[in-house]
């Protein structure tokens, strides 16, 4: 017992789930990462490609096996008409509106295109964006209503 009288012991619960919104802005941030990469690599010349890993099972031996499949990554920003750079901020599937009635950057070149993309990763971390985020993500759940279910009735039958 005087190894345990050592230890600090309390009564504590593990909680379920985690911080919804910790989870949306890591994800957003690794994705702002991945748009960093891309733009850095575009800039020096060089490839950049994302890859995941998948299992398969061979269908002679049936042995199980990894692999590493390449991942399309699309770059968030474009030319625009005007010669300038314009950036969107992509969370999932829809454009984040950045500010009420606003949802693309406009930049320069290339290089302030990895500095814009570095002040929205250092902004989404501080959560600045969380409003946009939860706005953009309570549109994409569908409003599921659940029909009410009634148990059935039965009739027992007596036999003579």
């Amino acid at each position: 017992m005087s190894n345990l009288s050592s230890l600090k012991l309390i009564a504590c619960q593990r909680q379920q789930g985690g911080n919804v919104k910790d989870a949306r802005r890591k994800k957003l941030s690794e994705k702002l990462a991945e748009q960093i990469q891309l733009a850095k690599a575009q800039q020096s010349g060089a490839s950049f490609e994302l890859v995941k890993t998948r299992t398969v099972r061979d269908p002679k031996t049936g042995e199980r096996k990894t692999e590493e499949i390449p991942r399309k990554l699309k770059p968030w920003w474009w030319a625009g008409d005007n010669g300038k750079t314009c950036i969107t901020v992509r969370y999932g599937a829809k454009t984040l509106e950045i500010v009420k009635g606003k949802n693309a950057i406009e930049t320069t070149g290339l290089a302030s295109v990895i500095t814009t993309l570095q002040v929205l990763k250092t902004a989404v971390e501080a959560g600045e964006l969380d409003p946009q985020i939860e706005a953009i993500s309570a549109k994409s759940k569908p409003d599921i209503v659940m029909p009410k279910v009634t148990p059935a009735k039965t009739t027992a039958t007596k036999a003579a």
